[in-house]
């Protein structure tokens, strides 16, 4: 097998350490447009023949084509809305194709290629990172288990293994990403109706002490599910993603939201020079929250709920992962990069659902999936409710 990962990264590095681990992957080409922000532990394979790195431009077409012309899969962690027109040169080129998303406009138009990746026998799956990813294969194979579903209710967050006041937060993705959910309302379903509610909204407590973790607060917000709120219209009356974080972390946000400071317009400051509210805020915390030797942890908690047989039934997937201490890689590394070269890999041999192109909860199999996890020490457990 031979991939083609697009984004040297956190995520995308992440992604090419997992596949080289995989013997029957015989190359990984590393693609982006510099090289000076690879992560450390891949400086071990910068002489191993099966790691190549590949200058690209991505706005380069015939060069994007040669990229991919001699591999199996195109695995990409470049900004989202890059994503189409990748997708599209993948299945030109009969290669399959999988991406970390994270916009669900772009998926809506990704799925315009479906004809004509089932023409090509090419596999495309959006959003295959955490959330969307990881939680929608799990909600997808609760919904299938039961004769009627009555709830879903999703919650996964990023945090700090030793959480610092006032924030309680360290940064373990992007922070202009993080303050995106913060400000952008979350489709979710309530009696079976897709509706919009407020990020940052609805806060509730949530117990994790299986995990080591006690109590955590959970709010709504957005992109966590991808497409499911408008699947499932109809056929689940509740559905709905939160964040989790440290007790406090809401109350703290919330008005530093509803003041202005997140909003990206530019405003006239010092006699009329633009800054935009946002950028400002960024520049402010960025190096407070950026926690170079900080050692993070992803929690994640599934909960599908209804009916078997007539009775009440359900069940419930939760995680708790930490960072790779031997490796230096993140746990939002681990369980977003790794999370993307399993789909890969299950595309490559055969293990999604069919070709065309289908969601995470539509194309791959929970089985399979949390099995591959639980190889690199991601460990999901599952129980009844």
């Amino acid at each position: 097998m031979r991939f083609l990962v697009i984004g040297a990264g956190k995520q995308g590095s992440a992604c090419a350490l997992d596949l080289l681990q995989v013997p029957a992957v015989e190359k990984v080409y590393l693609a982006d447009r510099t090289f000076d922000h690879v992560p450390e532990f891949l400086a071990a394979y910068h002489a191993n023949p099966r790691l190549e790195l590949v200058q690209l431009d991505l706005e380069d077409q015939a060069a994007v084509r040669a990229a991919m012309a001699p591999v199996h899969g195109v695995l990409s962690a470049a900004p989202y809305y890059f994503n189409t027109a990748l997708a599209a040169l993948a299945i030109e080129g009969g290669a399959h194709f999988a991406d970390l998303g994270g916009n669900t406009e772009i998926v809506f138009e990704q799925k315009k290629l479906h004809e004509r990746a089932v023409a090509r026998s090419v596999s495309v799956v959006p959003d295959c990172g955490v959330a969307p990813g990881m939680v929608n294969i799990l909600a997808g194979e609760g919904i299938r288990r039961l004769d009627r579903t009555d709830s879903v209710k999703i919650y996964v967050g990023g945090l700090p293994q030793h959480p610092e006041p006032p924030l309680n937060y360290m940064v373990v993705y992007s922070l202009e990403g993080a303050l995106d959910y913060y400000t952008t309302p979350a489709w979710i379903l309530r009696g079976g109706k897709r509706t919009q509610v407020e990020a940052l909204s609805e806060v509730e407590e949530i117990d994790f002490q299986g995990g080591g973790l006690g109590r955590l607060e959970a709010f709504h917000t957005g992109g966590g599910t991808s497409t499911m709120p408008f699947a499932y219209e109809g056929k689940v009356p509740v559905l709905e993603y939160k964040t989790l974080r440290y007790p406090g972390h809401a109350a703290i946000m919330r008005p530093i939201r509803d003041l202005g400071l997140l909003d990206t317009t530019p405003i006239a400051v010092n006699g009329g020079e633009k800054v935009s509210p946002r950028r400002l805020f960024i520049a402010a915390v960025s190096p407070r929250l950026t926690k170079p030797n900080g050692h993070d942890l992803v929690a994640l908690r599934v909960d599908v709920r209804g009916s078997k047989g007539g009775k009440p039934a359900g069940t419930r997937w939760q995680m708790v992962d930490r960072y790779d201490e031997q490796r230096r890689v993140t746990a939002m590394m681990r369980t977003t990069g790794y999370s993307l070269a399993i789909t890969g890999l299950m595309q490559v041999d055969g293990r999604v659902r069919g070709n065309g192109v289908l969601t995470p909860d539509e194309a791959v199999p929970a089985g399979p999936y949390v099995q591959e996890l639980a190889k690199r020490g991601i460990k999901v457990s599952e129980s009844a409710l």
